[in-house]
């Protein structure tokens, strides 16, 4: 199936899934319980992929750190108030074998959930986890040397990056974690100074390629050499580019998505990744200023075709909680409407405010949201449309409707055409007060004719003369936190 050149992506958590369809049973589901009408009903949406989350196997020892870690459960208990022990699982981080947890099935539904997927059109996306694995994984004991390894005076000195393997003697290994943290006390840090590290883990990611056809690798930068030596002093092999190109010689389409921080997207980019997270925008859209978003957007769009750009996933915060509502459609107009991989997460769009930790199997009861609910069908058949999935976009230009009005300043303006010369103006008020503009059009063919700008999201419709429009622009006067997304048609 021919994949748009901007698809969307939406995000499943797939043990908490599982777990409400085992309480609608009466007993354990699995991913062969997955209905064909959810999956018929995620289409019509218009998703091309689906990310599921967590499918991989989990371990008993990494279960019980994630039960008996204090500060863990104080997060737990703020998500779940009926917490039991049943509901911690382990995070799905924390990867004991690059297999199908039996309790979801094991490989054999895998493979017939992504046979249903294709019949409804979709790409499967699965995790990679490439900075570490769970301790329960076999490798800790048959071969430690895939591992960072301590001294007992490591141990002593940073207990909170160190640990004492308890069924290897004297082995001591390194939390996996990132150079600003300490680590992660339920996983091991892969050695990827070591070679054969690296050419276990190529295979590892050849194997898992076979059951999807895209994998989101989990903070895919760590294990960039230069990061890597600056976390662990150690000097590291290059990973990215010979593994993505092994694995494209078996399958010229598979998908590699980055999750990535600190300003290494770019980099990841030309490594071979697909697309990368654009955590960027998503702080700038938080921090509520209309210009270093604006100045984001200048970006070549060879870069922001490659960005994954989303409002929340399962790290971030959910949406809800951290945007006011007027301020949450802005945001998601100016996300899902730019350039990029359009990622959106389960829960996102009846406006859950609790995040679900990787750890968690169960998500608390929360009421739907109608009046999100309702924007984000709006805006989910809007980016149905050939031209947002097709079409070529550009930033507009804002400039001062008056003298020493300074508003202006608070939109954020762009444009789509389709390869049928039809246009699409998106244009912002991304701030608390009602702002005046004018947007530019560079559109000459706008002489001599009248156009009509009908507004996707609402029942607005406005006519204007092009000659004016190409003079002066397109005159704004949008309330606080406000847009429009204007189809533009030709009166005959």
């Amino acid at each position: 199936m021919k994949q748009p050149r901007y698809p969307s992506l939406y995000q499943i958590n797939t043990r908490v899934w599982l777990t409400a369809l085992s309480h609608e049973h009466g007993r354990k589901a699995t991913l062969d319980d997955i209905p064909d009408k959810a999956l018929q009903q995620l289409k019509e949406l218009g998703f091309d992929w689906l990310w599921f989350l967590s499918v991989w196997c989990t371990g008993e020892l990494g279960k019980k750190i994630s039960r008996e870690n204090p500060g863990w459960r104080h997060d737990f208990e703020n998500t779940l108030s009926d917490l039991h022990k049943e509901d911690i699982a382990g995070s799905g981080f924390a990867i004991a074998g690059y297999h199908v947890h039996p309790d979801l099935g094991g490989d054999g539904a895998l493979k017939r959930l992504r046979t249903r997927l294709r019949k409804h059109g979709f790409k499967l996306m699965l995790d990679f986890v490439p900075n570490h694995m769970g301790p329960d994984h076999p490798w800790v004991i048959d071969h430690p040397a895939y591992f960072v390894s301590g001294t007992v005076n490591d141990l002593e000195k940073e207990p909170l990056n160190y640990t004492r393997v308890e069924d290897a003697d004297d082995l001591i290994l390194a939390y996996g974690r990132d150079p600003y943290f300490s680590g992660w006390p339920d996983t091991v840090q892969l050695d990827y100074s070591n070679p054969k590290t690296v050419e276990a883990m190529t295979e590892e990611l050849l194997r898992i390629s076979a059951q999807c056809d895209g994998v989101r690798c989990d903070m895919a930068m760590l294990i960039l050499p230069e990061v890597f030596e600056k976390t662990w002093g150690r000097t590291a092999q290059s990973f990215w580019p010979e593994a993505i190109k092994k694995v494209r010689e078996q399958n010229p389409a598979f998908c590699f998505m980055a999750e990535v921080y600190w300003d290494y997207e770019w980099t990841l980019q030309q490594q071979g990744f697909d697309y990368a997270y654009d955590k960027r925008l998503y702080d700038r859209l938080r921090e509520g200023h209309a210009k270093p978003v604006r100045e984001h957007f200048n970006a070549e769009l060879v870069y922001q075709d490659k960005l994954a750009r989303f409002l929340e996933n399962h790290d971030e915060p959910r949406a809800a909680a951290t945007f006011d509502q007027n301020d949450h459609k802005a945001a998601a107009v100016i996300t899902f409407l730019s350039p990029g991989l359009r990622f959106f997460h389960q829960g996102q769009f009846t406006g859950r405010k609790k995040r679900i930790s990787p750890h968690l199997v169960r998500a608390p009861h929360e009421p739907i949201n109608m009046e999100l609910q309702k924007f984000y069908e709006s805006l989910l058949d809007v980016l149905k449309k050939s031209i947002f999935r097709n079409g070529k976009w550009s930033l507009l230009e804002c400039v001062p409707a008056w003298e020493e009005n300074n508003t202006w300043d608070s939109f954020i303006a762009f444009a789509w055409e389709g390869i049928d010369s039809n246009r699409v103006l998106v244009c912002v008020n991304y701030s608390p007060i009602t702002s005046q503009c004018y947007v530019s059009l560079p559109f000459p063919e706008f002489a001599y004719k009248q156009w009509r700008f009908d507004d996707l999201m609402s029942e607005a419709s406005y006519d204007r003369e092009g000659n004016d429009l190409l003079r002066s622009g397109l005159y704004l006067d949008v309330q606080a936190w406000s847009y429009h997304v204007f189809e533009i048609k030709n009166l005959k």
